[in-house]
């Protein structure tokens, strides 16, 4: 995933997060602001409860592949995800098809709230 899609920055993360526009299941949180550029940025954020940096790293890994592979980018939102216990005891495939049904959650309640603002 190229740095031009990512979130960095503590700022960003914080004002995204205190939107407070959000949708969870057992493994994953993903906050969700709707921005006028013409991509999508991500932000993956792993806490220390996960394991210690080496573990956090892979999880942070396998999310952006997994984004990678789920998203086009061309939509006209941030996302911030933070991965939850539930991810470690589940499979790969398992935790791709629930940021999958969380993905499209997210499509749906962002293109109607992007066409309220407009």
């Amino acid at each position: 995933m190229k740095k031009l899609y990512r979130v960095k920055n503590t700022r960003e993360f914080q004002s995204i997060i205190g939107k407070k526009n959000f949708i969870a299941n057992k493994s994953f949180v993903l906050y969700t602001h709707s921005r006028k550029e013409d991509h999508c940025r991500i932000g993956i954020s792993v806490g220390k409860k996960l394991g210690n940096a080496v573990d956090r790293n892979k999880i942070k890994r396998q999310c952006r592949m997994m984004m990678q592979e789920l998203l086009t980018f061309n939509e006209s939102f941030d996302i911030i995800c933070i991965v939850r216990g539930g991810y470690l005891k589940q499979s790969y495939d398992k935790n791709k098809k629930d940021l999958e049904t969380l993905l499209k959650k997210v499509k749906i309640v962002d293109d109607a709230q992007f066409n309220k603002e407009n």
